[in-house]
């Protein structure tokens, strides 16, 4: 895992002292909140509903046991005892008094911890693939080149008043868990015929009002020109971006309107001439940022297979939990665990204080020191010996984090909506709660199979509704709340765009509208193997339109 050094330290130092003595001016009255809001954004805090928010950077996704138990601290002691994980894979407070933010800087500091560039139109968090450096089927660990980008974004002063903020997204694997082509960049790192480590890339991904799915301009970058490549990219975006129009400003409207090959044809222009310099990647430097990933020395274990055999008979819920939340390692003696966020009735990402120093210590004693937040708003420990789950297990039953609903239903991808966003149209929490109690039953979820559910309380999508397999976006009208459903969305390698169904849904309605989209799957599967998006795309909309609006047509 990174650890800062000496240039990293005194960075952060700085901006806290900077930001301590901007929030004494606006708490005195000598700054207005006109004159505070670009301050706190260049800080993380945002102006919510109904108090300030803080959002910290989790730099893909990756923390360790002693920075979660800050987390937890924070929690309590600043905030009302719980924390919000987020699909950027950062933690929000959404209660913290601005007079005491100045000291939460500080403490995230104490651990190599801060909230810089999480908001503001410039590069935000750099995500991964949360199961990076455990999963079987990577290439190589997509970290490094994360850090990479994080430290050559940091504060960068070409690209820290771009037209719009700006999302990287790196994997590793053929199998995209790090939803790439939803990004501005998104990039694969795969190894080409000869071996070499480099890059597809992805330009002009993107969710919000106008969703878009990224276009490959590369199949293959050489990792040495990482740096000079996307440098290209964002120059070209800063020059042509709009900035007349802020619903017009991402990469993504660049591409569409300009067109993608003019696109390439000026990035790789911009990228002749630096591509040779000194933006170029020295081995050296890339295998110094990788030493700090190196795996943990996975001492063979073992036995683990036959352990959980044996603890499977002993406990039914154990082994659905192990079916359900427990991952392919690349080394056979562990295995990757999935601590789901979404128990029944709770609040999607949502964790206590008391949850986030349980965690820590889980991951101290059994997971070699490290936690992942995934984009899918769970949390992660990506090495975990087979023969220790069953106590890992009984560890999260003891803190009320052992729902076994990874991948399905009730794994909910939700934003925190009207219920705290100042510019949410609807309310998404309850909605993704009446849902998950709806569907209760694991025995009934694992019948109805992987199926991604998102919901967003506004247009922005922060609850990536657009690629659900199911999406559901809160909008208003007469001012009301109203559900709009789209269906066929995915964020994997093989992304797309969900369609609207049809008209939107009362909050009275909703959860029996995806009760019917539900039912309307499961008598059309050819057989229990085939998933709800497969289901989806052979059939099409049509039959999940005639299920949800069939009395309005015979109205009619």
């Amino acid at each position: 895992m990174y650890r800062y050094d000496e240039f990293d330290h005194d960075f952060v130092k700085a901006r806290v002292a900077d930001f301590s003595d901007q929030v004494e001016r606006r708490l005195a009255g000598e700054i207005t909140e006109d004159q505070f809001r670009p301050l706190r954004l260049m800080n993380g805090v945002y102006l919510q509903l109904h108090a300030y928010m803080l959002r910290i950077a989790v730099p893909y996704g990756t923390l360790s046991s002693k920075q979660m138990r800050m987390l937890g601290h924070i929690a309590r002691k600043y905030d009302k005892g719980y924390g919000h994980f987020t699909t950027r894979q950062n933690i929000q407070f959404n209660w913290p008094a601005l007079s005491d933010i100045p000291a939460i800087l500080a403490d995230l500091a104490s651990v190599e911890m801060h909230a810089i560039q999480t908001s503001g139109n410039c590069i935000r968090n750099v995500t991964a693939d949360h199961f990076a450096g455990a999963a079987a089927d990577e290439a190589a660990d997509p970290r490094p080149y994360a850090e990479i980008l994080r430290q050559w974004s940091s504060v960068h002063p070409e690209f820290s008043y771009l037209p719009r903020k700006f999302k990287i997204a790196v994997t590793g694997a053929e199998r995209d868990r790090a939803a790439i082509q939803t990004h501005d960049i998104g990039l694969h790192l795969k190894k080409n015929d000869k071996g070499e480590l480099g890059f597809a890339v992805y330009i002009g991904g993107g969710q919000g009002r106008t969703p878009m799915v990224a276009k490959k301009i590369r199949d293959f970058l050489p990792e040495e020109h990482l740096l000079s490549y996307t440098t290209a990219i964002l120059r070209v975006y800063n020059l042509h971006g709009r900035r007349d129009n802020k619903y017009k400003a991402r990469i993504k409207i660049l591409v569409h309107e300009t067109g993608v090959d003019e696109i390439v044809r000026q990035v790789e222009h911009e990228w002749q001439a630096l591509k040779d310099g000194e933006l170029r990647l020295p081995e050296a430097d890339v295998a110094a940022i990788q030493s700090y990933f190196a795996p943990p020395a996975l001492t063979a274990r073992p036995g683990g297979d036959e352990a959980v055999k044996l603890a499977r008979l002993d406990s039914r819920s154990f082994g659905d939990w192990v079916d359900q939340n427990v991952f392919t390692h690349r080394n056979p003696d562990y295995a990757a665990v999935t601590i789901s966020l979404k128990g029944i009735g709770e609040v999607p990402g949502d964790a206590t204080d008391s949850q986030m120093e349980a965690v820590a210590d889980i991951a101290e004693k059994y997971g070699f020191d490290e936690i992942r937040v995934s984009h899918e708003q769970n949390l992660i420990l990506p090495h975990v010996a087979r023969a220790d789950l069953k106590a890992v297990y009984d560890a999260l039953v003891a803190i009320e984090l052992a729902t076994s609903n990874s991948n399905l239903i009730s794994d909910i991808i939700a934003c925190p909506g009207l219920d705290y966003c100042a510019l949410a149209n609807a309310r998404s929490i309850p909605v993704a709660q009446e849902i998950s109690r709806r569907f209760a039953s694991l025995e009934r979820q694992r019948d109805i199979g992987e199926l991604k559910l998102k919901i967003s309380g506004c247009i922005n999508a922060c609850g990536h509704h657009h690629v659900g397999h199911i999406g559901i976006l809160g909008v208003e009208k007469k001012g009301a709340e109203l559900y709009q459903v789209t269906l066929g969305g995915s964020a994997d390698e093989h992304t797309s765009v969900g369609e609207i169904i049809g008209r939107g849904f009362g909050p009275e309605e909703i959860t029996d509208a995806i009760e019917t989209i539900v039912e309307t799957y499961l008598g059309i599967r050819l057989d229990r193997s085939e998933k709800f998006l497969d289901a989806y795309r052979r059939v099409g909309p049509a039959p999940f339109k005639e299920a949800l609006y069939a009395s309005e047509a015979k109205a009619a």
